[in-house]
């Protein structure tokens, strides 16, 4: 069977132990000497079975507390499907089904064994979104209860801390399996974000004039458009150096040196002139057009406008509107926002790995969101290869795509990736909790029973973290919902719970 299960064969004396007379509006019920309670956890690609029932007994019914949490949609309860479950003994089976849960997450079903022998349970689950089935091998039946007592054994997981369903369900919860992957060697320092060259221009007044706004494209952070009026040159009433003068300047040398052209044009058909003459009048005539159509491009009756040259977004705005301005002035930054560059700054003792990185994560100041250089398209383009007296840092910098939430100028905690670690044990640093510097995460080791397991730890990418010592490849160790774990366990509470048998 292709999908992956841990089976936690265990007898609940974990709940036993607080259940006194409070307990019965948990639903357990528990007569002294009377059998006590089989618990399953079963893992399916789609599913978390968490199954408890009275050991089968032929003739007796057993009732089950089926408990389904969907992997899928962040361990939500199962609140809508039919689950059948099946007890087969050899040759011989007997069904039940139910078509709702008698709470969100919880279908109850009870089976009467007719059979005694070595059978299995199967639990076949349809919902509108899949199906799945979950068999559950080497199910004893017992004659007798006397044979199923004699069958019992002593319980272990004293240590073991209670988490229920009902609470996991109720917040952002969710497991893992521990692996052994490839990690890397990490190298944690600061860096910041820069515009990447080539991705902003400079805006610059094409004349002299006083300055004034085009409305909200002129506004910093407002989006414009290639050729897209942002700014508009005027006279303003200034008698000279405006951009009126200018263009009526530039209108008649154009008219003048136009009028030039053409008679000298004819003249030289009847070689009158000289065709050295001829051409200097020309040259005169073309430099007038230039100035006169680069004038006449933008200007208008309210003045010579000044166009976006990219599209993007108005970054800074150099220049206060009725600001007199001087041909060649900046006025604003036009930034595409297309790409970024992050810088980081290596320490000279980690120069030897620096030919060796391969990308970076890194977080912004005031933001708990981790980006990867890697799903950002990003590449090294430079890193240092000597320091200088001013800086005792080396540095490295890449190139990556802007997600867009990301504001130049900001300065970042990265985590460089270098050499490769084969066959490390990581968990996401989301799985730890903090007690005075020593960290800890919570194992499952049955449905709702949890450990808690102090862990050495090595290097961390930001987003995972390396686990020297205090968990086993194969162990569920909880990776969202830890603290709420911790807080469950201080409070000393538990909600009411839904078990029966």
């Amino acid at each position: 069977m292709k999908n992956m299960i841990i089976i936690s064969f265990i007898l609940w004396l974990g709940i036993l132990a607080g259940c006194n007379s409070p307990s019965d509006e948990h639903g357990h019920v528990h007569e002294a000497g009377g059998l006590e309670p089989l618990a399953y956890t079963i893992y399916t690609h789609n599913l978390e079975l968490f199954v408890e029932f009275k050991p089968l007994v032929v003739g007796s019914t057993s009732k089950f507390a089926a408990h389904f949490t969907v992997l899928a949609e962040n361990f939500t309860a199962l609140s809508e499907g039919t689950i059948s479950v099946s007890l087969i003994v050899g040759n011989n089976g007997i069904k039940q089904t139910v078509d709702s849960a008698s709470s969100p997450g919880i279908f109850r079903l009870a089976l009467t064994p007719k059979t005694e022998g070595l059978g299995k349970l199967v639990f076949d689950i349809q919902t509108k979104d899949f199906t799945d089935t979950i068999v559950i091998e080497d199910v004893k039946v017992y004659a007798d209860e006397d044979a199923a007592l004699a069958d019992q054994t002593e319980a272990g997981g004293g240590n073991d801390i209670t988490y229920l369903k009902e609470q996991a369900w109720k917040v952002e919860f969710a497991n893992a399996p521990v692996i052994k992957r490839q990690f890397n060697d990490i190298i944690k320092t600061s860096g910041q974000i820069l515009p990447a060259p080539g991705d902003e221009r400079v805006v610059v007044s094409n004349a002299s004039g006083i300055v004034l706004f085009s409305g909200n494209t002129s506004v910093i952070g407002s989006s414009v458009n290639a050729g897209v009026p942002i700014f508009t040159i005027a006279a303003g009433g200034i008698t000279e150096g405006n951009i009126d003068a200018a263009y009526n300047d530039a209108k008649a040398n154009y008219d003048k040196a136009k009028q030039d052209f053409e008679r000298s044009e004819e003249l030289a058909k009847q070689k009158v002139i000289s065709q050295k003459d001829f051409l200097d009048v020309k040259l005169r005539y073309d430099n007038a057009q230039i100035v006169f159509n680069t004038i006449a491009k933008n200007y208008s009756a309210a003045g010579q406008g000044i166009n976006s040259p990219i599209s993007g977004y108005v970054k800074n705005i150099f220049v206060s509107e009725g600001q007199y301005v001087a041909a060649g002035t900046p006025l604003a930054t036009i930034s595409q926002n297309k790409k970024l560059m992050l810088e980081a700054n290596v320490s000279q003792k980690h120069f030897a790995k620096i030919s060796a990185i391969t990308g970076a994560n890194f977080k912004t100041s005031g933001s708990d969101e981790v980006f990867s250089t890697q799903k950002m398209n990003g590449r090294v383009i430079s890193y240092g290869k000597s320091i200088t007296p001013n800086s005792p840092f080396i540095p490295i910098t890449f190139e990556i795509d802007n997600s867009g939430t990301i504001i130049p100028g900001s300065i970042a905690d990265v985590y460089l990736i270098s050499s490769p670690i084969p066959d490390v044990l990581v968990v996401p640093r989301s799985s730890l909790v903090e007690e005075q510097g020593n960290f800890f995460v919570y194992v499952q080791t049955g449905g709702e029973s949890f450990q808690k397991r102090e862990v050495q730890l090595g290097a961390s990418d930001g987003v995972n973290v390396q686990v020297l010592s205090g968990i086993a490849e194969g162990e569920r160790v909880v990776t969202k919902g830890a603290y709420q774990i911790k807080l469950s366990t201080a409070s000393g509470t538990l909600p009411a719970h839904g078990h029966e048998h």
